[in-house]
């Protein structure tokens, strides 16, 4: 049944009054009566409009400072009585309350408030009461009551005025129902994370409000869809819709440029890096970071943390990537990239990070702190009697930085501030190993006076046995293992420099 309901009064007050003008001159003309208190009544008037003040209505004004405005039974019971209900019917005649069909209240700006980094009387002023009460009791009551609970359901009330001359339907309101309900979810969820900051009370909430629709998931017959604001993140610039592998590797991009501050380049392919350089200029470290696997950077995920000139431009320019960003680009070299219409362009300054890392798992949920402890000089601790030198320790936290963005296990080799292979998502650490060494000479690199890092400790000496037969000069790992020493033993009976970190850089 589509249970029409014409309407006849509605209750308005919001805070954000842009694109409410056409809807009130609509409800106007269809001879709806208004309710309403403080700017919005003034901006009613200011329309020449007739408006009833709330205050009128309850016989009672707004006091404690506003925070007591609506909270009255003329109000909600307007709102909530069952049109259909005889005993609702006769309570209604009785206290002389007039039914209330349409409630259009948004909330205080929370979010925004904290956001803004307000002191906290500030932010708990912008704690709604009356509003999401409102908007709850016209949600509930979806029966006979529409709701509009925020400024971005304007244009969709304003449509359903005009296509239906003032009328809805059971599934028009159940529709707006569904939305009031999530932005008061929403809303309250904003709420408890910031009295919970400090993690007191054992429970995870976590909110999104926009989605952006995917072409598909992983693979072509899964669905999906990105919650969140891209517009927050990065610029597009060109190429086609992002899908969610790109969004993958994009954010795998993003995590590992940033641990760097030097002018770096890297390529990034099924989240790892198949290329990282640091260099003088831009040109320079993305040819650098291209040598060491220019096969797999085929189709890959580019990432700068310098402008784009016109010299760096015209170089990659030849080569089929999937994603390039960069906080800037110069405009002839943005010219020359976006001569493949497909070609994705991302112009990024930074954005703020998740709080925490969430995944699903069977049932329920994983959330963890995000990795990001990035170790210095300070925290290496030479454990062998040969230290690494200058140029060394330079590589191995280098080498440290990228280990920790490489799928577990993962063994990287550097040298000169370049990544020269990698081992990576291997079940053997062992196997990590002979992989990177096994592709450095596949690309031509002389492995002699390179560095290695490990995510994990070594259990056993065979690694970096196997590193010295290479040519490895310096190690950096974490330490842990109760047989450190076996490694430790090696190093130092064969020449070569080890720094641990004290900390391991799993990644699953």
């Amino acid at each position: 049944m589509s249970n029409p309901v014409s309407i006849k009064r509605a209750l308005v007050s919001v805070f954000y009054k842009d694109g409410l003008e056409p809807i009130i001159k609509k409800l106007h003309q269809l001879g709806v009566e208004f309710y309403s208190t403080g700017g919005t009544q003034q901006f009613i008037e200011d329309l020449g409009l007739p408006v009833t003040a709330v205050e009128d209505l309850t016989g009672y004004p707004s006091i404690l400072g506003g925070r007591v405005k609506t909270l009255h039974p003329k109000v909600f019971g307007g709102i909530l009585n069952r049109r259909g209900n005889n005993s609702d019917i006769a309570e209604i005649a009785e206290y002389e309350i007039p039914g209330i069909d349409l409630v259009i209240v948004d909330l205080y700006p929370f979010e925004a408030t904290v956001a803004s980094g307000a002191a906290e009387p500030d932010i708990i002023e912008k704690i709604d009461i009356g509003g999401i009460s409102l908007i709850r009791a016209a949600a509930k009551n979806f029966n006979d009551v529409v709701i509009v609970s925020s400024k971005a359901d304007y244009a969709p009330l304003l449509t359903l005025l005009e296509d239906k001359n003032g009328q809805t339907d059971i599934a028009d309101r159940r529709l707006f129902a569904a939305r009031a309900f999530n932005v008061t979810s929403h809303y309250d969820t904003a709420i408890f994370n910031y009295f919970n900051r400090d993690s007191s009370v054992d429970a995870f909430k976590i909110s999104q409000g926009t989605s952006t629709p995917l072409r598909y998931g992983e693979n072509p017959h899964q669905q999906a869809a990105f919650y969140g604001k891209l517009d927050d993140v990065f610029q597009q610039m060109n190429g086609k819709e992002l899908s969610y592998n790109n969004l993958l590797d994009a954010d795998a991009a993003m995590a590992l440029i940033r641990d760097f501050e030097d002018t770096t380049f890297a390529i990034i392919k099924h989240n790892n890096a198949c290329g990282v350089a640091t260099r003088p200029t831009v040109k320079e470290a993305y040819l650098a970071a291209l040598a060491a696997d220019p096969v797999s950077a085929f189709g890959g995920i580019l990432i700068a943390n310098r402008k784009i000139d016109v010299a760096t431009a015209t170089e990659m320019n030849s080569l089929f990537f999937e994603i390039l960003i960069a906080p800037e680009f110069e405009l002839d070299a943005l010219e020359i990239l976006k001569g493949k219409k497909n070609r994705i362009i991302l112009a990024t300054d930074g954005f703020t990070m998740q709080p925490k890392q969430v995944r699903t798992l069977l049932n329920g949920l994983l959330v963890q702190d995000f990795d990001t402890f990035t170790e210095t000089a300070a925290d290496l601790k030479t454990v062998t009697t040969i230290a690494p030198t200058a140029q060394e320790v330079e590589d191995l936290l280098f080498a440290n930085k990228l280990v920790k963005h490489t799928k577990s296990n993962a063994i990287i080799l550097v040298k000169g501030g370049q990544l020269l292979a990698s081992g990576t998502g291997q079940t053997s650490r062992v196997d990590a190993l002979q992989q990177a060494i096994a592709k450095a000479a596949k690309f031509g690199f002389d492995l002699n006076g390179a560095v290695m890092a490990s995510d994990a400790f070594f259990p056993f000496p065979d690694c970096v046995e196997i590193a010295k037969g290479a040519g490895i000069h310096a190690v950096i790992q974490p330490g842990g293992s109760i047989k450190d020493h076996e490694s430790i033993d090696y190093c130092n009976n064969n020449g070569m420099a080890m720094v641990t970190t004290g900390h391991r850089h799993f990644k699953h």
